[in-house]
């Protein structure tokens, strides 16, 4: 008497087409496993980092007296800082030096 679990022997082999869609299934399937791993593997490597420095702080370039900072940004080697004078201060990102001042307004 057989087990249960043995195939027998005369069992009809799968037509081509089915034994290719069973492979690609099986490739598809080690595909996405790999590409999840990846996935995570990317996401710790890239949450684990040190966050960047700041690259600019407003409070490192000197404005005149009574004068507040509304906005900063920086551009091709250059800091720019806007005053609530109206006045566009531009600064050499390397040096801190003031190149440039431009009025807004009348």
């Amino acid at each position: 008497m057989r087990a249960m679990d043995d195939s027998p022997d005369d069992a009809p082999a799968l037509p081509p087409d089915l034994r290719f869609l069973k492979g690609l299934v099986t490739v598809l399937t080690a595909v996405m496993i790999l590409g999840v791993i990846t996935v995570a593997a990317l996401l710790v490597i890239r949450l684990n980092d040190d966050p960047p420095p700041m690259v600019i702080s407003p409070g490192d370039y000197a404005v005149p007296d009574g004068v507040a900072v509304t906005g900063y940004s920086i551009a091709d080697g250059h800091v720019i800082l806007t005053g609530d004078d109206g006045v566009i201060r531009v600064y050499d990102a390397e040096t801190g030096t003031l190149t440039r001042e431009i009025g807004l307004g009348d």
